[in-house]
């Protein structure tokens, strides 16, 4: 095997079987009983052993080795799953974890797992079960006379002929699929001449846990037997060498066969079409395709246009065909972009146990809609941000046991994860049941700062206040601790989920609980635009912060604090001019009637956007503006329209 060829599959598919072995370790500790949960540990532990060792990791495989014991020995109710069981355990797969990040960033995948090694055996008494190779016992096959000949006439040509069978482990998945690996690795220097049971009902999984074949190879039987035992979830393997008498006899005794090319029943057909649905693509791979579909929209939009101007039924019919197939295509490209959310989530619970004990409190972590889908580019980025409210809810949220017991509150905090779709957004949601947020503390230090005014701060709702949280430099622990204190941090979640077109509130009620909520777009490259006019330039503004179109009359506006205001049912919001804004040069007279605005919003904030014209709606390419243009005010990127022209894309964030 090429270590080169398969380096990257082997560590994509062992951080999968890592994770899979911290969230069922955190079940098994909540359920020490279930022995389904301790065969999925089992069965990704033995997974990782089989892998390391074929690709020469020799550190990894002993730790997955030493860890399969432990899990044997609970199977075998020799070991119980207690608190220091699932300690050591974690740490194993902590260990697991360093090593296979070590590989990924070009390592040796070296590391000392003496200590973790002797935690896990420290109370091993169960000695390791050796693949057994001598002939323990005679495999019954009958032979008929083409059987015979076959191996007779293999053997005079210098090949050796066996039967071997095979014994997969007590709970060992996808039986078949083994099998085929048996007859594989049996098949690379030689052929299988038949098998009980037969070949099909072999692939149809009629079998027990045990099948045998009769092999004929140009390998030696201990090479053979080390083959087939380094597939994963083999337990036994037993190889017997065929002795049919005499070779004269058998020649005479019928026709000489040539070896058979087509082997009807040498192996399980192999339908990978019908087992096998899913393929893995770099996501590399995935950008181009999506960059190459960015520029067929380009395109589709000019094609509109031009459609529009030259007014040719046959072209509209084409080019509105060509609109449905690309949106479908669209659709297509972006579902293979997205994943689960659980991929991120997956990492909290495992952080939360650890943290709560550093902390000397009770915390459970309930995830809700792990399952729920994101553009891979997004779920990407929102890893640390997600880390960070989640410590900053279990330090500064939820209270140590005594003080919740006094305040009537069970000992043991809650905080909730929740992950779901809302129209072309995804909400992700933090809340616990702590203190919540101190008002008149936050205030103060906002004043402190002077982030506000000190005149000001009576006006100010409950919403507000808590907003200021995410400023630069703002804490209001006097304490500084590893997790939390330092100064830094909130003000960073919210410009790294504001960079991704997302936005981030928070509600608490003081004694009750935080909730912060993250709404994101499900995706960054395509996304749906009202086109407006300002001057002789095109903008962009984002549909899902647009809450409405209107026409006001220019007497309908006023001034509060020398601040143009308008009402909008019933809330008092600002008028921004966008010409002014964006410093656009227009030559128009200034007494006009009417104004076309674009009220949008961000969170509870609100906003009227005073445009020339609407031009209409559109699904754009969102480009970059380029490392020269990175702090442009309020601008988020650019697209290119049907007719040539370049259009801005507003970022009504920025500008609320």
């Amino acid at each position: 095997m090429s270590h080169t060829e398969y380096l990257d599959m082997f560590i994509e598919e062992s951080q999968e079987h890592i994770q899979a072995i911290n969230v069922h370790l955190l079940e098994l500790e909540k359920q020490p009983e279930d022995e389904t949960i301790i065969g999925e540990i089992f069965r990704s532990a033995h997974t990782m052993k089989g892998m390391a060792g074929t690709m020469g990791y020799d550190d990894l495989t002993n730790v997955t080795h030493a860890l399969e014991n432990v899990l044997d020995q609970m199977r075998e109710k020799t070991r119980l799953a207690d608190a220091e069981t699932m300690d050591v355990l974690l740490e194993a797969a902590d260990i697991a974890e360093e090593i296979v990040e070590n590989i990924a960033s070009g390592g040796d995948g070296k590391k000392d797992i003496q200590a973790i090694t002797a935690k896990l055996l420290g109370k091993s008494t169960q000695s390791e079960t050796a693949l057994k190779t001598e002939k323990t016992k005679s495999v019954a096959m009958d032979w008929n006379e083409y059987d015979q000949a076959v191996i007779a006439q293999s053997v005079d040509s210098g090949m050796q002929a066996y039967t071997i069978q095979v014994v997969l482990e007590e709970h060992a998945m996808l039986k078949a699929a083994r099998a085929y690996m048996v007859f594989e690795a049996l098949e690379a220097d030689g052929y299988v001449i038949k098998s009980v049971p037969e070949a099909s009902d072999i692939e149809a999984e009629r079998f027990d846990n045990e099948f045998t074949v009769a092999v004929v190879t140009a390998a030696a039987k201990e090479e053979v037997v080390s083959r087939i035992a380094s597939i994963s979830e083999i337990g036994e393997v037993l190889a017997e060498e065929i002795e049919l008498g005499s070779k004269t006899e058998n020649r005479e005794s019928s026709e000489k066969p040539t070896v058979p090319v087509e082997k009807e029943t040498s192996a399980p057909e192999r339908k990978r079409a019908d087992t096998n649905k899913t393929i893995r693509v770099n996501i590399d791979r995935l950008d181009k395709l999506m960059n190459l579909f960015e520029e067929l929209v380009i395109d589709r939009g000019r094609l509109e246009r031009i459609s529009e101007e030259i007014r040719s039924s046959e072209l509209t019919e084409t080019v509105e065909r060509m609109s449905r197939t690309t949106g479908s295509l669209q659709e297509i490209i972006l579902h293979m972009r997205m994943v689960p959310v659980d991929q991120v989530f997956s990492r909290f619970p495992k952080m939360v146990r650890s943290l709560s004990r550093d902390l000397g409190k009770q915390i459970e972590l309930e995830v809700i809609g792990a399952e729920t889908e994101l553009d891979r580019s997004i779920i990407d980025e929102i890893g640390d941000p997600l880390v960070h409210l989640i410590r900053n809810s279990i330090d500064h949220g939820i209270e140590m046991p005594e003080k919740r017991r006094q305040n009537g509150k069970p000992e043991e905090g809650h905080v909730e994860l929740r992950a779901y779709h809302s129209g072309n957004h995804v909400y992700i949601e933090i809340e616990d049941d702590g203190g919540g947020i101190d008002r008149e503390r936050v205030l103060k230090k906002a004043v402190e700062n002077e982030v506000i005014a000190a005149e000001d701060a009576d006006a100010l709702t409950d919403y507000d206040i808590h907003q200021f949280i995410f400023s630069a430099g703002f804490s209001t622990v006097d304490k500084v601790t590893d997790l939390s204190g330092r100064g830094v941090g909130l003000d960073v979640v919210k410009n790294t989920f504001e960079s991704l077109g997302g936005v981030i509130s928070v509600h608490s009620e003081k004694g009750k609980g935080t909730k912060f909520s993250i709404q994101l777009p499900l995706t960054l490259s395509i996304i749906d635009v009202m086109l407006v006019d300002v001057g002789q330039e095109h903008y962009g503004l984002p549909l899902t912060s647009i809450v409405e179109t209107a026409s006001i009359k220019s007497d309908s506006i006023f001034y509060v604090h020398k601040r143009k205001m308008i009402d909008f049912r019933g809330n008092i919001i600002p008028v921004m001019f966008l010409e002014d804004v964006f410093e656009v040069p227009v030559a128009r007279e200034w007494d006009r009637e009417n104004y076309s605005v674009v009220v949008v919003h961000k969170g509870e904030k609100m906003a009227a956007l005073v445009v020339d014209s609407f031009i209409g709606q559109q699904d754009v390419v969102l480009k970059s503006l380029g490392h020269y243009l990175r702090d442009v005010r309020a601008i988020s990127g650019a697209t290119i329209l049907g007719d040539g022209n370049v259009a801005l894309i507003v970022d009504t964030n920025a500008l609320l």
